[in-house]
């Protein structure tokens, strides 16, 4: 019997101090805070091993979600520390339970010391050092998010800056049509899910849009997550992203209904807004669009780890999670070469970038988006974080620079140059962007036009594309800095640019 006073190191749980953040001083101890404590599943899950077969939400929480004895077990822990459980923010199938309290009592329930940082206007709370739990505990948690509240992501968003010159632009539609997009279908029956962690929509920028495109406006529906809420501002806010998320998905496949989930722009909010969504039994999204993200460095494990987990549970599920590979080329705006998270995590399909010129109905030219250090380029490279996958083994990969990593980013491209962009409209403007945050939600498009096709989800789909290289636009010019295109994968644009049609009848094998 393991002894209730001694204290175990939660596995992963290590936090660096924040970079470019000046500490302020302790965190007020009477200061409340939530914290949501991720459980173990009842048997571990290798998306692997379904070998793309789809479960059920009945066979998921039977086998796959948190046992009820362990949270019986951290709702004795919170009683014994002071803190109370927020049951309806906690979930068995997204093995959350949600605990509140002081911060003086969640110090001494895990083991940490809180101090203020400030980042230019924001502030937050974090901790150095690791989490610890007793060790009659510890054996349940896997992570502990929300003690540390540093901003994790960037939307990876591109405006037209005033020094260059678009040469053509696009509305989705267009670009649908370019890639060859299935036509016959709309998405209708489906939902699209988009994470946002920040900013927000007007409804009648929605209704002015697809009005603009001819289009029936989809229905939009906003879900708040741990207090994250729809609250627009100003064009040139996180408002932009949220805009072309919603306005290229819906254009794409306007007889969708999307769902955006609006979370707080931490390792919290960003974890509890993908279980959300991808437990969400009331607008059950089929595929699900992240158009943020930040460097495998900037993450915790445990945050790697938990966030992965999240996509693994969606691939069970049958959800298509798609993910923006950053518009900081292969340095991903740090130092070396970096790819960014969650693109890089091996359970979700990441989103490169490409040049896309046209005429007519015809596409006349397609690169590597790359406008240098201040305009902006497509992430990838190779993660240091996550091992090659199976379905990458003979894609061509380079090596890793570490002994765990291996994962090739992206999966995929499409049109992100600002350059050759979006025609949007954020808060009554009309405005021309591109990044590969427009490629995220034009890939969602896609696999909800072909959901309502093949009358099923795709799912995870990374395993049959690889399979179907001919499903592409190979893109075989231009570099991101350290990686260079050419003939089919690389770590620009992945696989290439998708043939819609092409890509529909792969997912159907």
């Amino acid at each position: 019997m393991s002894s209730p006073s001694k204290r175990v190191v939660l596995p992963r749980s290590e936090c660096k101090a924040p970079r470019n953040a000046k500490e302020v001083g302790r965190t007020p101890k009477q200061q409340l805070l939530s914290v949501s404590v991720i459980v173990r599943r009842k048997t571990p899950l290798a998306l692997k091993e379904l070998k793309g077969r789809v479960v059920s939400r009945a066979e998921f929480n039977e086998k796959y979600a948190a046992n009820a004895a362990d949270f019986e077990q951290m709702r004795r822990f919170a009683h014994e520390h002071g803190l109370s459980v927020d049951e309806g923010a906690s979930s068995l199938s997204r093995r959350t339970i949600v605990l509140r309290g002081t911060v003086q009592h969640l110090e001494k329930a895990f083991g940490v010391e809180l101090h203020d940082y400030e980042s230019g206007e924001k502030r937050f709370h974090g901790f150095t050092g690791a989490v610890s739990l007793p060790e009659s505990h510890a054996g349940v948690v896997e992570a502990v998010l929300g003690l540390d509240a540093r901003p994790v992501a960037k939307p990876h968003i591109r405006f037209l800056s005033a020094d260059q010159q678009a040469t053509v632009t696009y509305s989705p539609v267009q670009v649908a049509a370019l890639y060859n997009f299935p036509t016959g279908v709309n998405g209708s029956g489906e939902t699209i899910g988009i994470i946002e962690l920040g900013g927000g929509y007007n409804t009648s920028d929605i209704t002015t849009f697809f009005d603009g495109l001819g289009l029936t406006p989809p229905d939009v529906v906003s879900v708040s997550v741990d207090g994250g809420a729809n609250s627009p501002t100003t064009p040139d806010s996180a408002d932009g992203e949220v805009a072309l998320d919603i306005e290229v998905a819906g254009g794409v496949a306007p007889g969708a209904k999307i769902a955006v989930y609006f979370a707080p722009n931490t390792d919290q909010g960003f974890i509890d807004a993908v279980t959300t969504a991808v437990h969400d039994t009331t607008n059950q999204p089929s595929v699900i669009s992240i158009s943020w993200g930040g460097p495998e460095s900037s993450w915790t494990q445990a945050g790697l780890t938990a966030l992965d987990d999240a996509c693994q549970s969606a691939g069970a599920l049958g959800i298509t999670v798609t993910v923006a590979s950053g518009d900081n080329g292969s340095s991903d705006g740090e130092s070396g070469n970096n790819v960014d998270f969650p693109a890089s995590s091996p359970h979700v399909l990441g989103c490169g970038g490409t040049k896309l010129e046209s005429s007519g109905n015809k596409i006349t030219s397609e690169v590597v988006w790359n406008d240098g250090s201040s305009g902006g380029a497509t992430g990838g490279g190779v993660s240091v974080d996550f091992a090659l996958p199976s379905w990458q083994v003979n894609a061509g990969v380079p090596k890793s620079s570490s002994a765990n990593g291996g994962r090739g980013v992206p999966d995929v491209a499409g049109d992100a140059a600002p350059e050759t962009g979006y025609n949007i409209l954020v808060d009554g403007q009309q405005e021309i962007v591109g990044g590969t945050s427009a490629v995220a939600p034009l890939w969602a498009g896609l696999i909800a036009l072909i959901n309502q096709q093949l009358g099923k989800p795709a799912g995870f789909v990374n395993p049959a594309l690889y399979a179907a290289p001919g499903a592409f636009h190979d893109i075989t010019s231009g570099n991101n800095g350290a990686f260079s295109a050419g003939p089919g994968w690389d770590a620009c644009t992945g696989l290439g640019s998708p043939n819609g049609t092409a890509v529909a009848a792969a997912l159907e094998e």
